[in-house]
């Protein structure tokens, strides 16, 4: 295996998406229910695929690059729906700073600091820089916010960059390449199943207190079928034996899930339908990311603890 079975994988999901897109033109012409946002979002995939393989292909530093703009527009998404407090305001200052310094971690293959510097010394720091202001009110919640904003936004996401600069191992020459796009293809193509088999078969939900869209049979449905992808993906471009591939088969779409519901469970406290309208069908970068916050830290810690 080299990395031309990387360029062969990314080739492969550009003919899915064009499969895709004549799936949904047939179905949107055929259906009596609205199509129209599962359109938009097939047209939307075309540019994010399009961004992606072209971060994926320049350089590790690109890709490192774009995924810490993610981070930031996530980062900038969720502030804008969660008020913060005028005392807070030069604490955002270092939140936002925290980011180039994490991604530098990752650059400079720093994994000591990379696991450390966002769940131990930014939350250490930001509650001290906070009551600096000396206003007490709604501390609290904004030492909560401040955090769970940063390791949502920033630290889960960039475990999807760390997992890029990961070596080569005797049974994966793809080395980290081939694993980020394993948990990238895994985690967007078990959103699109879930939505896609929900759309056309969803009658029994799931929780509809949080999340009324989601249903049995959409979660089955897309569980399913990334359980059976991950079994004929991960001999490409991972080291993983069947155990492990049958295993990641489960934890990305499950975990993805999760990531979904946790982020439409803050939206519905908030009172906001989407985090933002930057990707026509989607919403938000946090509403395309939502199940990534989930699976990139758990895939990333599954994969080290097995093969790294």
């Amino acid at each position: 295996m080299t990395l031309d079975t990387i360029h062969w994988a990314l080739i492969g999901i550009w003919g899915l998406l064009a499969l895709a897109s004549v799936i949904v033109y047939v179905i949107s012409k055929r259906s009596e229910k609205n199509m129209t946002e599962l359109v938009q979002r097939t047209q939307s995939w075309w540019v994010m695929v399009a961004i992606f393989t072209v971060a994926f292909l320049v350089s590790n530093t690109i890709s490192i690059i774009v995924f810490a703009l993610i981070s930031f527009l996530a980062l900038k998404e969720f502030f804008s729906m969660i008020p913060t407090r005028r005392a807070d305001r030069r604490v955002l200052f270092w939140v936002y700073l925290s980011i180039p310094i994490q991604y530098f971690w990752v650059y400079d293959s720093y994994y000591g600091m990379f696991a450390v510097f966002i769940p131990v010394y930014m939350f250490l720091f930001l509650p001290f820089a906070s009551l600096l202001s000396q206003q007490t009110d709604g501390f609290l919640r904004s030492v909560g916010t401040l955090n769970w904003g940063l390791m949502l936004c920033v630290f889960s996401i960039s475990h999807a960059a760390f997992l890029l600069i990961m070596p080569a191992t005797s049974g994966n020459s793809a080395g980290g390449a081939g694993l980020l796009l394993f948990l990238i293809f895994l985690t967007q193509f078990n959103d699109v199943a879930q939505y896609t088999w929900g759309k056309m078969f969803g009658k029994r939900k799931i929780i509809p207190g949080v999340s009324p869209n989601k249903t049995w049979e959409g979660f089955l449905g897309g569980v399913g079928t990334t359980f059976v992808l991950a079994l004929l993906v991960a001999p490409l471009v991972t080291p993983f034996d069947m155990i492990h591939a049958a295993a990641a088969g489960l934890l990305i779409p499950v975990a993805g899930f999760v990531g979904d519901v946790t982020v439409s469970a803050l939206k519905r406290d908030l009172g906001v339908k989407d985090t933002g309208s930057l990707i026509p069908g989607h919403g938000g970068i946090m509403d395309r990311i939502d199940s990534l916050t989930f699976t990139a830290p758990l895939f990333f810690h599954f994969t080290r603890y097995f093969y790294y």
